[in-house]
């Protein structure tokens, strides 16, 4: 019997995403867009719902980075062998790329809940098939790699076969999901769909059926950089896609100078949302003529709650992780109980970074946590503005991890690594700092339990919402952030945790905001959270119940998604 018998019966929720991140045993994710979208996942299948999701099998990964003794970032294909793990299916489809007809394999991993239920699939394209050319078995190796023309293929692949793909495999779909625009030529074989229905000529004078498309299709927009939104010349597009779609009906579609995937996914959905009430905000004036909802993000509960955490929530709060509201119930934990797994995760983590790095970091010192992409908004340099004054704060008080990948083409995102090592050793012998490399889930979760801080200094307002700090309230690790994406929402000053610089309203276009932040960032560092954490354990222990009993209960996969069934799949 097939993997997907079972699945094929019920209307489906069709999730599209360029990466999934379940797990580092299949490592087709770069960072947090792909492990929300596997957190999305997990939760859909702990709730039950008719959700099947589809992705390409980046059989070389994004890939696994080594830092050598200077800071200097070094890329390695990560390569697994998707045998070992996912099933593949008897179903092939074809397309058509640059005049060649391509073969497009499917393979399938069935997310399963603890709960039971039918699970989730998830769908991996991939083109490596005996049949194609060279240069077309290589089109699904390397998530984010190439360039236009590769990912404009991957688009494809992922968009139109995909549909295809589900199409083949039985399953009947009433809902397309696009996380991102790279999925957004999925709403071209949709109309290609209708026009057979309509029975009309193929031409330009066509009235397109847009509405029954809209009807069906749901878009998701997770950034506010420009480099965020894909843009593809038409002379490309007809290069690759031929006579599959008319320009002149695609420019009145994805806009008239370049094929921009945002406007494509816009354009063709009947719901649009940003991925926090800020995002959201920012995206209706980035966009203006279209209605962005918002629906802001969550990472699910069990999969980023560490190990020592999940005992004293089952002993505690019995059913948190199907129902992470439960949360709220956190007073239920005795504080030396709740201290004494904190300094479970602590250790373990200590532990591991001094095994891999020389910094001979101990337990009992204020261990701050950096950990996500390393591009030029997110400012890892922040924490190193001043450095004297840094010393002055911190020497024998605090000490720190970072950790974090930049793209290939990053060159300020490498640099950023590299500045990090040179701090660190101008610092060195006054404050311990770490950077763990090839940055990946499981580190995430050592990272995001086993720090007493977690820091994050994005320049606003360009953090859509960021769910690195949601993780870390799940483990009682307080937020030391700039108020943007998702922190607007979950700070309460010294109550969940802290700010970094003036609220939002309190911007004006001629601040000097790295100054601002930096003066701000070390006068809390010195003044108020230092203190606290070595003169007033009672109350930190405080602020740790208040993290998971005000964050975690909210700023969860679980409420995000029932946000979208009822206000995105079943309007």
């Amino acid at each position: 019997m097939s993997i997907l018998s079972a699945h094929i019966t019920d209307p489906k929720i069709a999730y599209f995403s360029m990466e999934i991140g379940l797990s580092d045993d299949i490592p087709t994710y770069s960072g947090g867009l792909g492990v929300l979208a596997g957190d999305t996942v997990k939760s859909a299948a702990d709730l039950n719902l008719p959700f099947v999701a589809v992705t390409l099998i980046s059989r070389k990964g994004y890939f696994r980075q080594e830092i050598d003794s200077s800071g200097r970032q070094i890329e390695h294909p990560a390569e697994w062998d998707p045998s070992k793990v996912l099933q593949k299916a008897s179903e092939k489809i074809f397309i058509t790329l640059e005049g060649r007809t391509v073969a497009v394999q499917a393979w399938v991993y069935l997310v399963k809940s603890p709960r039971n239920g039918l699970g989730v699939p998830v769908i991996y394209l991939d083109t490596d098939l005996p049949e194609n050319s060279p240069e077309d078995r290589g089109l699904t190796d390397y998530l984010y790699g190439g360039d236009d023309a590769y990912r404009l293929k991957q688009e494809i692949i992922l968009g139109i076969a995909g549909v295809r793909m589900l199409k083949k495999m039985g399953f009947k779909i009433k809902k397309y999901h696009m996380n991102e625009g790279h999925a957004a030529f999925l709403t071209l074989e949709l109309l290609h769909k209708f026009k057979r229905d309509i029975e009309s000529v193929w031409d330009e004078t066509q009235i397109w059926d847009t509405e029954s498309v809209k009807d069906l299709c749901v878009f998701t927009t997770h950034t506010p950089l420009e480099a965020g939104h894909d843009k593809f010349s038409y002379d490309l597009c007809n290069r690759v896609l031929g006579d599959y779609f008319p320009e002149k009906i695609l420019k009145k579609l994805a806009g008239e100078n370049k094929v921009n995937m945002t406007l494509l996914g816009f354009n063709l959905s009947d719901y649009v949302n940003g991925v926090a009430k800020k995002h959201g905000e920012v995206s209706q004036s980035m966009f203006p003529g279209y209605i962005i909802n918002a629906i802001t993000n969550g990472v699910h509960s069990y999969t980023w709650t560490c190990e020592s955490m999940k005992k004293i929530f089952d002993k505690y709060l019995p059913g948190w992780a199907n129902e992470p509201e439960i949360f709220v119930r956190v007073g239920a934990i005795p504080d030396e109980e709740l201290w004494a797994a904190h300094m479970e995760a602590k250790k373990k983590l200590i532990d591991y970074v001094n095994s891999v790095s020389d910094t001979g970091m101990d337990y009992n010192t204020l261990t701050i946590g950096f950990a996500r992409r390393a591009t030029a908004y997110k400012r890892a340099d922040l924490l190193f503005t001043d450095l004297q004054r840094l010393e002055r704060i911190g020497a024998g008080k605090v000490q720190i991890v970072y950790a974090g990948k930049a793209h290939p083409k990053d060159t300020v995102g490498k640099q950023l690594i590299e500045k990090i090592f040179t701090y660190a050793g101008q610092l060195k012998g006054k404050i311990k700092i770490a950077f763990i490399q090839n940055y990946n889930m499981e580190i995430a979760l050592k990272l995001v339990s086993g720090v007493d801080i977690w820091l994050n200094t994005p320049l606003r307002p360009l953090e859509a919402s960021g769910t690195s700090g949601m993780k870390a309230t799940h483990n009682g690790v307080m937020n030391f952030s700039v108020l943007d994406g998702w922190w607007i929402e979950g700070h309460i000053e010294g109550y969940t945790g802290w700010s970094i610089g003036p609220a939002p309203t309190e911007i004006r276009p001629d601040n000097n905001m790295n100054r601002i932040d930096a003066e701000d960032l070390y006068y809390k560092l010195e003044k108020i959270i230092i203190p606290l954490y070595y003169e007033n354990r009672k109350q930190w222990i405080r602020m740790m119940q208040n993290a998971i009993g005000k964050n975690a209960y909210y700023f969860n996969s679980h409420r995000m998604m029932r946000r979208y069934v009822t206000e995105a799949y079943i309007r």
